[in-house]
């Protein structure tokens, strides 16, 4: 695919897993083969609201852009009258905390809160969530501020792991020589995911609140 700088705007309706669509539909892979395109920008909101800011991002840039939103209904929020571009590269700071951060994409981003508030009412676990936002540009600044000051880091995607948002972040650790911050990424397992509805997958892959509270338990736990 040549792009070059052209004002196409790709809205990607399946990002994650599709339940009742079946197998063949499962949106596991779209982050790892558009993040490597030049002049790509790439998004993922956290709910409804989000993804009519970034419909009108996209359209503003006079660049291709991809946004990629789950299959099914929203969480019912409201929506803000007048779609206006979100700055670009721009994550969203959500929760603030002092034992590890979390870099939450797209549909993660609810289930990462509601994990993060159940692990400080149980456990006295203080979580930094992030509503990452794009996968690229990535939020560079933030993302740097946030691992100078955490000796631990967790990305969350419906993605392939291989190539998906936390490579991308593993790459910028190391651009950086950050090698000193140990990383848990979360996301889709290197094999084809099976028939299923959404939230019976998502708990198969331990990308529900409980999984992704358990995940986090047990990584800073062995750390």
């Amino acid at each position: 695919i040549c792009l070059l700088n052209l004002p196409v705007t790709f809205a990607i309706d399946r990002g994650g897993v599709v339940g009742s669509d079946g197998p063949t539909h499962h949106g596991a892979f779209d982050i790892s083969y558009l993040r490597h395109l030049p002049n790509m920008t790439l998004m993922a909101p956290k709910d409804e609201n989000e993804l009519q800011h970034m419909l009108a991002t996209a359209i503003s840039l006079g660049s291709p852009a991809a946004l990629r939103y789950p299959r099914g209904n929203g969480y019912g929020v409201a929506l803000d009258q007048n779609p206006t571009p979100i700055p670009v590269g721009r994550a969203e700071l959500l929760l603030e905390g002092r034992d590890a951060v979390v870099l939450a994409l797209g549909t993660m981003v609810y289930p990462s809160m509601e994990a993060a508030r159940s692990l400080q009412n149980d456990y006295g676990i203080s979580l930094t969530v992030v509503n990452s936002r794009f996968v690229k540009p990535l939020d560079e600044t933030l993302i740097l501020e946030l691992v100078r000051k955490h000796k631990y880091l967790i990305t969350i995607e419906e993605n392939a792991l291989q190539g998906g948002f936390g490579t991308a972040v593993l790459e910028l650790l190391e651009q950086h020589y950050l090698h000193g911050v140990q990383v848990l990424r979360l996301g889709y397992p290197d094999n084809y995911i099976p028939q299923g509805e959404q939230h019976e997958l998502r708990a198969m892959m331990g990308l529900d609140t409980k999984g992704i509270e358990v995940s986090i338990r047990n990584f800073l736990s062995q750390s």
